[in-house]
């Protein structure tokens, strides 16, 4: 069962998703709460689940040479054991960074980080050679990151006061 939020609850979920590393102090300033109140809270919000973890965004660009692909995959077949298969086969492939099944015209929506437009080939042949059930993919290659945020929380959830 999802806890009840109100305006300080979600003012602490949005103040993390982009400072996770923000003093409890300053979390409680932006949360418009004492320190005390603010953590007591925060912990009530890690104990429903409601806080997957913590991290860092890493400048991968900084890094090394990276290309980001997007890709669109369609399956051959739509039966339960299909899906459960590609999504299998996804869960352990670390060069896809997300999936999202969808509806419409194709099933998936991939996102890859590899290191050029070689290594991304070789990985969909070997994805198509794996038999995970890909009938045919589109991909796109990201040339600029435009934006990456977490959602909005305040506009998506509007608590009574």
């Amino acid at each position: 069962m999802q806890p009840k939020l109100d305006r300080h609850d979600i003012r602490i979920l949005s103040t993390l998703q982009r400072d996770g590393r923000i003093t409890k102090a300053r979390l409680a300033e932006k949360a418009g709460l004492s320190p005390s109140p603010a953590w007591t809270r925060l912990r009530r919000l890690e104990q429903a689940g409601l806080i997957e973890s913590y991290g860092a965004r890493v400048a991968l660009r900084r890094l090394a040479p990276v290309t980001e692909v997007i890709v669109q995959v369609t399956l051959a077949n739509h039966r339960a054991d299909d899906f459960r298969r590609f999504e299998d086969a996804v869960q352990t492939t670390p060069q896809i960074t997300a999936c999202d099944a969808t509806g419409g015209g194709v099933d998936y929506i991939l996102r890859l980080v590899v290191r050029d437009v070689d290594a991304y080939q070789q990985l969909m042949d070997r994805l198509l050679g794996d038999g995970i059930g890909i009938e045919r993919y589109f991909g796109y290659i990201v040339t600029k990151p435009v934006k990456a945020a977490p959602p909005d929380l305040p506009s998506l959830l509007d608590p009574p006061d």
